[in-house]
């Protein structure tokens, strides 16, 4: 079985392609045959040093695959089963392990709209999607929300979600081609980064919007509160440009009595209901037609580091996978 394993921390040039050991179930857990990977930021942060995690390490926590080996006290799984996580542990690799709970069977109505790569593209991002518009904010219709990195892969997903209950949604995006893109999504408008408070204070009569979906951290912290409506609330959920520095509350109140709130994916997943409840919601939007999935980049596992590059400098839409 082989990995990509960075031995330290570092830039792209870490990530190696090697031999690693066999893998085996623990009790509670299923070793899976990869078939893609999913891609996310927060494994440049890891790879970077900015996020600690133990060296050697392998990165990745979203995978789809079938099911190799199913360890004791396992119910509900079999080998062959084809599976999605966004929990599992190291999957850059040609084989994973997930705790069987946070493993999800892909529905077998949907085995020919979400092939490998497409599946691979929905759990993290899909689930982040879901939880950012039911359970951080829920923005009711006809109310307008401003969504950093339309293109991108969280943003192309929370559109559809919001625009299917009827929100007006306000993206920005770094060139024409990717504010088309948000559109074609169901953005009402897409802009660029720069003046884009201003910008959205003309698009809402000058009241600003309920709420601010910022994935981009440092760059646009600051425009994002001055988005805001009063009452506004500002969903900071990643840092694409860097970590947002510290600053005074008050300015919070003197916006309008603002909210800010700094959510993550695992403290949403915390029970077997609730995990199944946002993966049916959304499949259940694949299968009615009102959620696509964009794979924007494929790369050969191997290739990982170009991957990351890639990422990291911006140049993807939508989902960046990996195959085996």
């Amino acid at each position: 079985m082989r990995a990509i394993i960075a031995e330290r921390p570092g830039g792209p040039e870490v990530l190696s392609f090697t031999d690693a050991g066999a893998l085996t179930p623990a009790p509670r857990e299923l070793v899976v045959e990869t078939t893609a990977v999913g891609v996310n930021f927060i494994e440049t942060y890891q790879r970077s040093g900015l996020y600690p995690v133990q060296f050697p390490f392998t990165p990745g926590a979203e995978a789809t695959g079938r099911v190799l080996a199913v360890g004791g006290e396992v119910e509900g799984f079999a080998v062959g089963d084809r599976v999605v996580t966004a929990e599992a542990r190291a999957s850059y690799a040609e084989q994973f392990v997930v705790a069987a709970e946070a493993a999800v069977r892909v529905p077998a109505a949907l085995a020919e709209v979400l092939t490998d790569e497409r599946a691979a593209a929905l759990p993290l991002q899909g689930l982040t999607a879901h939880y950012l518009c039911t359970s951080v904010t829920r923005p009711e219709a006809g109310e307008t929300v401003l969504l950093h990195a339309g293109a991108g892969g969280v943003g192309l997903l929370l559109t559809q979600l919001l625009a299917a209950r009827g929100v007006r949604v306000i993206t920005t995006a770094s060139s024409e081609e990717k504010r088309d893109l948000s559109r074609a999504a169901g953005a009402t408008e897409s802009i660029g980064y720069s003046g884009f408070a201003e910008a959205v204070r003309e698009l809402t009569g000058g009241e600003g919007v309920a709420a601010v979906y910022d994935g981009v951290g440092r760059d646009t912290f600051d425009g994002s509160l001055d988005a805001l409506r009063v009452r506004g609330e500002l969903v900071l959920f990643g840092g694409a440009s860097g970590p947002v520095p510290p600053f005074d509350l008050q300015r919070l109140n003197s916006g309008g009595s603002l909210s800010v709130t700094r959510p993550s994916l695992g403290y949403f997943l915390r029970t077997a209901e609730e995990r199944a409840w946002r993966y049916g919601e959304l499949f259940g939007a694949i299968e009615a037609g009102t959620l696509d999935l964009r794979v924007g980049a494929t790369f050969p596992l191997a290739e990982a580091a170009a991957a990351h590059r890639a990422l990291e400098g911006r140049e993807t839409t939508g989902k960046v996978v990996l195959l085996p």
